[in-house]
């Protein structure tokens, strides 16, 4: 069960179908600790979208807080998920169900978007399922994983893949991940080793494989001063733009003065995606 919020610009208008009045939706995957505590700019998102006449679907997933209480649907049991038991290979599954969902309301325009490490998690997903429900996508900040875990040591590595490998991924590692992230052995496996969503670098030889598959087109904003792309956050973005089938079909959008979760600027990212996704060439 996904507990995600949707903010609606017709809330109170629906009609007796319980069709929504508004013909596009943007959904926003989130990424790690992404929730409204840490990332209030989805509020502004929200609120903007709504004043255009367009709804807004915040889209928790597993790793949105360290913990979250939930039911296991199968079971009616309540169940702890999050940061620290989150497998990455769950990416399908959770997008499937924000975009089933999306598809049941009747939206005729469903944008696909990502914050951060939901921004890989998009992309991992369209690599592999070219998904006629989504229109475009929005890449917010896409995560940078070689950056984010440069802190853990090659002992650390070699030991959870070691335990990995062992079957003692449902163990909780007995060091924080990258300093902050307590997790399972499991978790830390897909952070360091699985490469599953590690589909975006700053070198240009990177492993570009999963964008390279993508056949939908959209936009990649970013931060000027997003700290998690070895100093260039134009040139992090620019870089991954080039490896798609069709770059030139895409636009780059681009927060002056601001980081990775766009402090200050939270208005100016709103205006800009509401911008963008009321523009009819896009």
């Amino acid at each position: 069960m996904l507990d995600g919020v949707l903010f609606s610009a017709t809330e109170k208008t629906r009609t007796r179908t319980n069709r929504p009045q508004a013909d596009t939706l943007l959904i926003s995957i989130t990424g790690i600790h992404g929730n409204f505590y840490s990332n209030p700019f989805y509020y502004n998102i929200g609120d903007t979208l709504n004043a255009a006449g367009i709804d807004f679907l915040y889209a928790q997933t597993n790793d949105a807080f360290g913990t979250i209480r939930t039911t296991d649907v199968h079971t009616g049991e309540e169940v702890l998920i999050g940061s620290w038991n989150e497998r990455f290979a769950y990416t399908d599954e959770d997008i499937d169900a924000y975009l089933t969902y999306a598809e049941q309301a009747g939206y005729k325009r469903i944008i696909l978007g990502g914050h951060s490490l939901g921004a890989n998690k998009v992309i991992y997903y369209l690599s592999r399922h070219h998904d006629p429900r989504v229109a475009k996508f929005l890449l917010l900040s896409p995560a940078n994983l070689d950056y984010m875990t440069a802190s853990v040591t090659e002992r650390e590595r070699e030991m959870i893949r070691l335990w990995y490998e062992q079957g003692h991924g449902g163990q909780i590692l007995p060091f924080p991940l990258m300093g902050w992230v307590q997790c399972t052995v499991a978790t830390a496996y897909d952070w360091v080793h699985s490469g599953l969503l590690n589909n975006v670098h700053t070198a240009h030889d990177g492993d570009f494989s999963q964008v390279a598959q993508i056949t939908h087109t959209g936009a990649l904003l970013i931060g000027t001063y997003d700290n998690f792309t070895d100093g260039d956050p134009v040139g992090f973005l620019t870089n991954i733009n080039s490896h798609f089938p069709a770059p030139e079909k895409n636009r780059l959008l681009f927060i002056e003065r601001t980081g990775h979760t766009y402090q200050q600027k939270q208005q100016e990212l709103a205006e800009k995606i509401s911008a963008l996704l009321q523009d009819e060439s896009f």
